[in-house]
C-alpha cells in the first residue's frame, strides 16, 4: 500500500531479540521537510539505548530508531521546494526514523551524497562525521597543532575523528580494548594507540605528548576513564563527554585534579539539539569537509563501514554492536 512501509520495531523495552520488521505508517513530510526513500541506515549506540528503554527520542522526533540515513528524494513538504528537488541522492541527519523504508526529514539536515558513492557508505556519515566535526570544531574550538585523545578510536566517531584531527592539522591519539582496533586506528592516521585493557592510557599519553598532555579528549566512556583522563589532560584543556558507556557515577576527589589543571569538562549531545544548530552545523560540515569525500584532494576522506546486514536481521546487527566488535559503521540494507 502507498501510505504504508516497513520500519524497525520493537513491542517492549530490551535487547536484541525484541527487535523485529514491522509494517507501518508512511510518514508525510511537514513544513519545510522533505520525504527521503530509504536505501541503507546506520546503527548508533542511541539506538541501542533506545530499544532497551534508557533513550527515548527527543519530543516531536519519530518513535522509530535510526539517526542516519541515505537514499533519495521522493516529495517535498510545503516550503521545502528550492533546496532539493525529487530523485536527488542524499544523506540525513536524524533525531529518529532512519530504520524505515522512508523518513520526513527537515530539508536543512540532508547533505548530497558526494558523487559516486555509494549508499552504504553515505549512511555512514551523517549522525558519526557530523557528532565528531561538532565535539571538534563546534564544542572544542580545536586549534592546528593540539593534540586529541579520542576514545573508542575505532567506533563510528572514532574513526571519524581521526581522519578529521588529520584534517585540520591536529594529532589523534587513541584508545581502543584489542591490537586489531589499534592498527586499524593507526592506519587511518592516529599517531599512537594504547589498549586501555591493558595499558595505563593516562601514563602512556603523557609519555607520547613528553609530559605536557593532551589538549582535547573525545570521550564517550565517562567514569571508568575519569583518573586517566584528568592525568593525560593538558592545564586548561578541553574534556568533552559525549557518551557514557562506563557509567556516569564518580568516585573520588575528581574536582581538586580538575580545578588545580584548570580543566573545561564540556558536555554535549547532537539528538537533542535545535534545528537550527543542526542546520548550522550541517552547512558547515558540506562546505569545508564534504568536498574531500571525493577523490582527488589532498587529504581523502573515507567513511568507514564495518559490516552490512540486510534489514530483517536487524537484531544481528544490534548483538554485532552491543558486543564492541565492530571497527567502523555497521550499516542496515533497506529494501525498496
Amino acid at each position: 500500500m502507498l501510505d504504508k512501509m516497513l520500519a524497525a520495531h520493537f513491542d517492549a523495552p530490551g535487547g536484541p531479540d525484541n527487535l523485529y520488521v514491522k509494517e507501518v505508517s508512511r510518514p508525510v513530510p511537514k513544513e519545510g521537510e522533505v520525504l527521503v526513500q530509504v536505501y541503507a541506515s546506520a546503527l548508533n549506540r542511541a539506538d541501542l539505548l533506545q530499544t532497551r528503554g534508557y533513550y527515548p527520542p527527543p519530543p516531536g522526533a519519530s518513535q522509530i530508531i535510526g539517526l542516519e540515513a541515505s537514499g533519495k528524494v521522493v516529495a517535498l513538504g510545503p516550503g521545502a521546494d528550492g533546496c532539493w528537488k525529487i530523485g536527488d541522492r542524499v544523506m540525513a541527519l536524524l533525531a529518529g526514523g532512519g530504520n524505515a523504508q522512508y523518513v520526513a526529514v527537515p530539508s536543512s539536515q540532508l547533505m548530497p551524497i558526494p558523487p559516486g558513492m555509494t549508499d552504504t557508505n553515505a549512511a555512514a556519515i551523517p549522525e558519526a562525521w557530523l557528532t565528531a566535526y561538532q565535539l571538534l570544531h563546534f564544542v572544542g574550538k580545536v586549534q592546528k597543532g593540539e593534540t586529541v585523545l579520542i576514545h573508542a578510536g575505532a567506533s563510528g566517531v572514532g574513526t571519524a575523528a581521526i581522519q578529521l584531527c588529520r584534517f585540520a592539522g591536529v594529532v589523534p591519539i587513541v584508545t581502543a580494548g584489542s591490537a586489531e582496533k589499534l592498527e586499524f586506528a593507526r592506519k587511518l592516521g592516529a599517531a599512537s594507540g594504547f589498549n586501555y585493557k591493558e595499558e595505563d592510557f593516562g601514563t602512556k599519553c603523557l609519555e607520547a605528548t613528553n609530559n605536557v598532555g593532551v589538549d582535547i579528549i573525545l570521550d564517550c566512556v565517562g567514569a571508568t576513564h575519569w583518573e586517566k583522563n584528568l592525568q593525560c589532560l593538558n592545564t586548561d584543556g578541553r574534556w568533552i563527554l559525549y557518551g557514557l558507556m562506563g557509567s556516569g557515577e564518580i568516585h573520588g576527589d575528581f574536582l581538586t585534579t580538575l580545578l588545580r589543571k584548570r580543566g573545561n569538562l564540556l558536555a554535549s549531545t547532537l539528538r537533542s539539539r535545535s534545528s537550527k544548530y543542526k542546520a548550522e552545523l550541517v552547512k558547515a560540515f558540506t562546505e569545508e569537509v564534504l568536498p574531500n569525500f571525493t577523490p582527488g584532494h589532498s587529504i581523502q576522506l573515507q567513511p568507514i563501514v564495518d559490516s552490512v546486514f540486510p534489514f530483517d536481521q536487524i537484531a544481528d546487527a544490534h548483538r554485532r554492536m552491543e558486543a564492541n566488535k565492530n571497527m567502523g559503521k555497521i550499516i542496515l540494507q533497506i529494501p525498496v
